[in-house]
């Protein structure tokens, strides 16, 4: 129904339970929506115009507007409620939690350990989110760009720097994805918790 609100950051609100609302004044209008505390850090200073993506949500005694920096983030959170027991609240805490590329690893590699780190997610809720989303988060994942960790490559804590490091040299997530995935198939440096190691071997394979 609104795709996104584009206006002045009017005012920033931290009411409790973890919940943050801005305000956004659009053509004097003030919309108020509940975005994600990672989000918190990317805003802009008050006054100046910012753009959120939004999802508008509807209880039995309220309607309520949640943003999202990203397209991408958004779509995940819509997918993430059209599970059975997830609400709005659990969807921004594995988005929080986790990030948009760990969470959809998580899902499609079945890791429920890692899904159940979040807070209020036990390890049944864990397993529902595999079992309803893991086919649907890889046609996302294909659709959205959003890298999702190789298999074979390092774990997803080590995978978003070694990422970080290799995208600064200048290196597409592509080729990145293909090289963690080649190099990972080396069983000694599977084990290895270096991300200076994964780095090396993956631009040794890329200058192949």
């Amino acid at each position: 129904m609104i795709s996104y609100l584009k206006g002045m950051l009017a005012d920033i609100q931290k009411p409790g339970s973890h919940k943050i609302l801005v305000t956004l004044d659009v053509n004097q209008v003030g919309y108020d929506l509940q975005v994600p505390a990672r989000q918190l850090a990317l805003l802009p200073p008050l006054g100046e115009v910012v753009q959120l993506f939004s999802h508008l949500y509807f209880r039995e005694d309220q309607a309520v507007l949640f943003g999202f920096g990203q397209r991408q983030e958004r779509d995940l959170f819509r997918l993430l409620i059209s599970v059975s027991g997830i609400g709005p609240q659990m969807a921004l805490a594995l988005i929080d939690t986790l990030g948009e590329a760990e969470l959809t690893q998580a899902v499609v590699s079945g890791n429920t350990r890692l899904l159940s780190r979040t807070p209020g997610v036990g390890s049944k809720t864990a397993e529902r989110l595999v079992l309803e989303l893991k086919t649907k988060l890889q046609d996302w994942q294909t659709q959205s760009g959003v890298g999702l960790v190789p298999s074979a490559g390092p774990v997803p804590t080590l995978y978003e720097e070694v990422e970080v490091t290799l995208t600064a040299l200048g290196y597409s997530q592509n080729e990145i994805l293909k090289a963690l995935q080649a190099v990972g198939q080396n069983s000694t440096l599977q084990k290895s918790a270096d991300p200076e190691s994964w780095v090396r071997e993956a631009i040794a394979w890329l200058s192949q």
